[in-house]
């Protein structure tokens, strides 16, 4: 699975050069969360990621979702070889990059999130910071989760969701605080008054996050 993608290059690339994924949500594209690169940190490479199917209206989806099916809202083997698509395409940037010796870094919203959590959470030795945005922990995604404390100790995560959520309930993203506190990660949990979004205040916070 060849992924399409924006990036943006720092001024001078080496094999530290930390490396940021960025996983829009459903229905959205590349371009969406990389409307963050001119506030994120200006020596890391930031890749913008393109799911690999149209969704229902208008964008693009890492896997279809039924909104009316409570037991099965989301296509699970789809959103599987997305995962597998995601960290096949950021070892081929690695290798294209030469980034042998630095950190990567997620940032996801939505869907993005949900895909973030299960990437870090089933490869904790390939990620750093971790950014999941108005999401929740999908358990049938992390069937391989890594449970031994010592190698999830050097994950950091930044959760945020809104309030007034009205496509993710606030009470499903709190799941994650229950599950990241349960395995001894390391994580911030913030609520922000706002809907299915990212107001500013969340906007600002994460960029501490990132820049820390």
């Amino acid at each position: 699975m060849d992924l399409h993608y924006l990036v943006r290059e720092p001024q001078n690339l080496n094999s530290k050069t930390p490396l940021l994924i960025l996983l829009h949500g459903y229905g959205s594209n590349e371009e969406d969360l990389f409307s963050f690169v001119p506030t994120l940190p200006e020596d890391w490479l930031v890749v913008s990621f393109r799911a690999p199917m149209n969704s229902q209206y208008e964008g693009y989806s890492w896997y279809d979702i039924d909104l009316m099916n409570t037991e099965n809202r989301i296509d699970i083997p789809q959103a599987k070889e997305s995962l597998n698509g995601i960290l096949e395409n950021i070892l081929k940037i690695g290798n294209h990059y030469g980034l042998t010796d630095n950190e990567t870094h997620l940032c996801g919203f939505s869907q993005g999130g949900i895909l973030s959590y299960a990437l870090a959470l089933e490869n904790p030795q390939l990620f750093s910071k971790v950014a999941c945005m108005s999401c929740y922990p999908e358990e049938k995604l992390m069937e391989n989760m890594v449970k031994d404390k010592k190698k999830l100790e050097r994950l950091r995560f930044f959760i945020s969701h809104g309030t007034e959520d009205a496509v993710i309930p606030l009470e499903w993203g709190r799941k994650a605080a229950d599950l990241l506190y349960d395995l001894s990660c390391y994580f911030s949990f913030r609520e922000y008054m706002s809907g299915h979004g990212v107001n500013q205040k969340n906007y600002m916070d994460l960029m501490d996050f990132f820049k820390k």
